[in-house]
């Protein structure tokens, strides 16, 4: 077994060394003068003890003076000067930044004054270099954390695997959000007007993700693609993801008073919750890569979002499993979708108690909405994501308030499936746009297939003339 010694200082090496050096020279020379006095002179043993007794005690006085003298000057000279460096150097170990300067003796030995130079000149470099490191990296994850997470920076800047193409399979929790109609409103409006308004929303929806502990792997438009369960993993990922919706469409209640007062509509928001293995990491190329996440459970987020409605809160069979116990939620809605082999599952969130400690709800907005019957011919086609129909289908409103109507048709629509309406009406030199829809609910009575069309894309005229008639009902 090794013993840990410490090395000794050069205090004592050097101490040491002048010590037992001039002891071994006096030693040589007692002994060599004694051999000259009996070789030379014949003294007998009683005289050469004499002598040597007047020897030893002169060589004591010699290492005597030597040593008080010796010492005083390897102090002042280099052992106090090297011992002022080495208490330095510990202070940068102790404290992390060395000190401005090395005070020396002007009397020190130039050599030394060369270390401390050189020393100061290498701490200077050293310094310089750690600290433009330290505004880079700040600098680039305060750059890049606008578009990753700040945790997805950490993982690319720091660890060894975080520039590699690749990726690693996790269980993780998609949250997709889209704004209803903002397409539609942007159409007649500034783009820079628009933008602005788009950023307000997204820094606040980007604040409350971030508050749980989720990151935004995309913007697209308009939509937000969250994940919660990656780069890190917490077990109530599935929790965070819900608490965190809940609080994104309350949130949005408030921001539009704000736009309201600012004369735009209320914008509308849909979000889709599901669970499932994906591959997470780095994708692309050498030229290009982004951090993402690929699998299924990414497509059916997306398609329980596409059947969400403005204010809703869509969590998939898998999500549902893992927050069951937590959360108030409507019975199961199931749609068979195409591309897709088994039919779609999904509930609607009204409330969860996240944590144990805190009740989330679901605010609603509380409005007088007047149902006001009114009968005006329409033609609609069904939209299919981005695709239209070709052929219209015919039909007629039965009523309709600010959020919804209630049309007859020739066919049935199914539901939660959009449609795009045109009505067949005039007034005032002012003819209904397109109104996009999605069907909450259909029933078949007297030969007629009935259903309820809530709007989700209307434009700013369109609005404002079925405002004017609710308050003519009023």
């Amino acid at each position: 077994m090794k013993r840990n010694t410490q090395p000794e200082g050069v205090r004592n090496i050097l101490l040491k060394g002048v010590f037992w050096r001039i002891l071994i020279i006096e030693a040589v020379l007692l002994v060599y003068s004694l051999f000259w006095r009996w070789y030379t002179q014949g003294a007998d043993f009683h005289d050469l003890f004499w002598y040597a007794v007047r020897i030893a005690i002169l060589v004591a006085i010699i290492i005597l003076f030597m040593m008080l003298t010796l010492k005083s000057f390897l102090n002042k000279r280099i052992i106090t000067p090297l011992e002022t460096i080495a208490k330095a150097n510990e202070e940068i170990l102790e404290n992390g930044y060395p000190r401005a300067d090395i005070a020396l003796p002007a009397s020190s030995p130039a050599e030394i004054q060369g270390i401390v130079s050189s020393r100061n000149t290498m701490l200077k470099r050293i310094l310089d270099v750690s600290e433009e490191r330290l505004n880079l990296v700040k600098f680039i994850k305060k750059t890049f954390g606008r578009y990753l997470s700040d945790k997805v920076v950490d993982e690319i800047l720091h660890s060894s695997e975080g520039q590699k193409i690749g990726g690693s399979r996790r269980v993780v929790t998609i949250l997709m959000s889209d704004l209803r109609g903002f397409t539609r409103l942007s159409e007649n409006r500034d783009p820079e007007e628009m933008v602005n308004l788009l950023n307000r929303y997204l820094e606040k929806m980007s604040s409350i993700i971030l508050k749980y502990d989720g990151i935004i792997d995309e913007i697209i438009g308009d939509a937000i693609l969250a994940v919660f369960g990656a780069p890190h993993v917490h077990e109530d990922d599935p929790e965070r993801a819900v608490a965190c919706a809940i609080e994104m469409q309350n949130c949005l209640i408030q921001l539009n008073r704000e736009f309201k007062a600012l004369g735009y509509p209320p914008l509308e928001m849909g979000i889709g919750i599901n669970t499932g293995p994906v591959i997470v990491g780095n994708i692309g190329s050498e030229l290009r890569m982004k951090y993402g996440l690929v699998g299924a459970a990414v497509n059916r987020a997306s398609r329980i979002e596409s059947n969400s409605i403005g204010g809703e809160v869509l969590i998939g069979r898998s999500t549902h499993k893992k927050v069951a116990d937590l959360i108030t939620a409507a019975p199961p809605r199931t749609v068979m979708m195409k591309g897709m082999k088994d039919p779609l599952v999904f509930y609607s969130v009204n409330a969860i108690q996240y944590q144990k400690n805190q009740q989330i709800t679901l605010e609603t907005i509380q409005e007088e909405n007047t149902r006001m019957d009114i009968r005006i011919p329409f033609k609609y086609w069904k939209v299919d994501g981005k695709t239209v129909d070709l052929i219209p289908v015919m039909g007629e409103t039965l009523s309709m308030d600010k959020a919804h109507v209630e049309v007859a048709t020739s066919a049935p629509i199914p539901p939660l499936s959009d449609i795009k309406l045109l009505m067949d009406f005039c007034m005032d030199a002012h003819c209904f746009e397109e109104i996009y829809a999605k069907c909450i609910s259909n029933s078949r009575e007297n030969g007629h297939h009935k259903s309820l069309l809530r709007f989700t894309a209307m434009g700013d005229n369109d609005r404002k003339l079925l405002d004017k008639w609710m308050a003519s009902e009023n």
